[in-house]
């Protein structure tokens, strides 16, 4: 298996290029940045090349620079705002030589909501480009109040409303085990239909054995599904990240 390092969460205590050296000393060879937009994106691809380091992923749309919300891709009045702001992350996830685009529906609810998230996901990945593809990944209500992608059947409805090759699902077995109860069972049904994996334990989003998710199990099921992709580590860390990789040696 491949391991990623999320640095929006892990080695949080140090600055944001830091983690960047960090996480290649600590052995990854790939790393994830939920938000890097404040970033100048070549400051960021610097660290990356200085290290040898692959970035996989970024969040999309851009967060509000006024104060909004993250994510607003299901808000039925912001569908122009969307189009403009998601072709800004893909400037980005171009000069950074990313893989997928998590885009994040924000807080709605009702038929509506949802078909405003599949006609921009569509639209979406008309304009994606070549290589990229565009992740869905519920998030649990507790985490995030009223987020409206924050169930696994609801997903996969809408990937099947979407139908695009460069569409597909994020799995989290933080956020899968808070939803569901049961983040295994969860990657047991909807895998087929997943193209990145995150991991982190419950119920406080925490390192991989402290909680309530049987990552040995996890690890096993990944194995066998023939899943080929990273598997990003996305958990807090109390800020001793280089304390919490033991998990990685137990895999």
């Amino acid at each position: 298996m491949k391991f990623a390092a999320n640095l929006t969460f892990l080695w949080s205590e140090l600055p944001y290029l830091d983690r960047f050296d960090a996480a290649a000393d600590a052995g990854f060879e790939a790393v994830e940045v939920l938000f890097p937009y404040d970033i100048a994106a070549m400051e960021t691809q610097r660290a990356l090349t200085a290290n040898g380091l692959q970035m996989i992923l970024l969040n999309a749309p851009p967060p509000n620079y006024t104060g909004g919300p993250r994510g607003f891709a299901a808000q039925p009045d912001m569908v122009e705002r969307f189009r403009r702001d998601i072709v800004r992350a893909y400037r980005y996830a171009e000069a950074l030589g990313v893989s997928f685009v998590h885009v994040m529906s924000g807080e709605a609810e009702g038929q509506k909501a949802k078909q405003t998230f599949v006609d921009n996901l569509c639209w979406a990945a008309e304009c994606a480009p070549d290589g990229l593809t565009l992740t869905v990944e519920p998030l649990n209500k507790t985490a995030m109040p009223g987020y409206f992608m924050c169930d696994y059947g609801l997903a996969a409805e809408v990937l099947i409303a979407v139908d695009a090759p460069n569409v597909a699902l994020q799995y989290d077995s933080y956020h899968a085990q808070m939803i569901h109860g049961d983040a295994i069972a969860v990657f047991d049904e909807y895998s087929p239909l997943a193209r990145h994996i995150q991991i982190g334990d419950t119920p406080k989003r925490g390192v991989p054995g402290s909680g309530n998710v049987d990552f040995g199990t996890l690890f096993d099921r990944i194995d066998s599904s023939g899943y080929d992709g990273w598997i990003s580590a996305e958990y807090h860390t109390d800020g001793r990240t280089g304390d919490t990789l033991n998990w990685m040696k137990r895999s």
